[in-house]
């Protein structure tokens, strides 16, 4: 029997209720997943430029696409894949066998997209995929997660099963409400404790940390009993939906551009090569 079907002869019964279990099972993944409480907040485009950065810092960076059924990583990277996680799920494929080279040397694991099966996993395929990248993930030095937006079952499993978590969210009310919601499940109903934060789409520097210090506040007052650590800001910058356009990374084509600069600031600070308090950030492109 392969790995796929002995996974799922000792996972069955686990069910589409289990989602804690799945996502307690063994040891939490390594890697960082990145999510949102609301669609439209540039987190997919985050993920793929901070994985450049990462890569053109010298490490061996793997983006895993989370977004199951509706995954686009992919489109953004202009890159098309002939097999998908859809295909690990199925048995039908491993994990290094759908692996794709993507710009600037990174690796990436494509969702596919257009599955609706797909975008609510149960506890078996969920235990196939981290089983899986339980041995694809030591080759690497940062796995990022692109992890759908809200709180779906798959948003909620995933996050809870890596072991760091960014939420990304800009200025606007509805996106800070979305996102503190996400924080407010995860630690209530999955014991998620440590978060950190990107706020995009600012127009200075300073309506980061008003944001970052809101969500703080307001997670404080209500009991959450979480800490948030601020990671930085993304500047609006014209140069991200020219790349995006392009099915380029604005890192690549516009790397001085005042997002890209945030971009590997947020990398420095990831890889601990920069502290909050080295970066003057009210000065960056104020």
């Amino acid at each position: 029997m392969d790995q796929a079907g002995t996974l799922r002869r000792l996972s069955r019964g686990m069910g589409r209720g289990s989602i804690r279990e799945a996502s307690s099972h063994s040891t939490k993944l390594r890697g960082l997943a990145v999510a949102s409480g609301k669609g439209g907040v540039g987190k997919t485009n985050t993920v793929a430029n901070l994985a450049l950065s990462l890569s053109r810092m010298g490490k061996k960076t793997l983006v895993f696409d989370a977004d199951m059924g509706l995954g686009n990583i992919h489109i953004l990277l202009g890159l098309v894949p002939r097999y998908t996680l859809q295909h690990v799920i199925s048995g039908e494929r491993s994990m290094q066998e759908i692996l794709i080279k993507g710009p600037g040397g990174i690796d990436v694991l494509p969702a596919g997209s257009g599955a609706r099966q797909y975008n609510d996993l149960n506890g078996e395929e969920m235990l196939i995929l981290k089983t899986e990248l339980e041995v694809l993930e030591e080759k690497y030095d940062y796995v990022l997660f692109d992890i759908g937006a809200g709180i779906s079952n798959n948003v909620m499993y995933f996050c809870s099963a890596v072991e760091d978590t960014a939420i990304i969210t800009s200025t606007e009310p509805t996106s800070f409400a979305d996102a503190y919601a996400v924080m407010k499940v995860l630690s209530k109903e999955y014991d998620k404790r440590e978060f950190k934060l990107i706020v995009n789409s600012v127009r200075k520097a300073s309506e980061g940390q008003e944001v970052y210090n809101r969500l703080s506040q307001v997670s404080d007052r209500f009991g959450l009993n979480i800490r948030i650590d601020y990671l930085g800001h993304i500047f609006a910058d014209k140069s991200v939906p020219d790349a995006v356009r392009r099915q380029r990374l604005f890192t690549d084509i516009y790397p001085t551009s005042e997002a890209s600069v945030c971009i590997h600031n947020i990398a420095k600070m990831l890889t601990q090569t920069l502290s909050p308090s080295d970066i003057e950030w009210g000065r960056i492109f104020a």
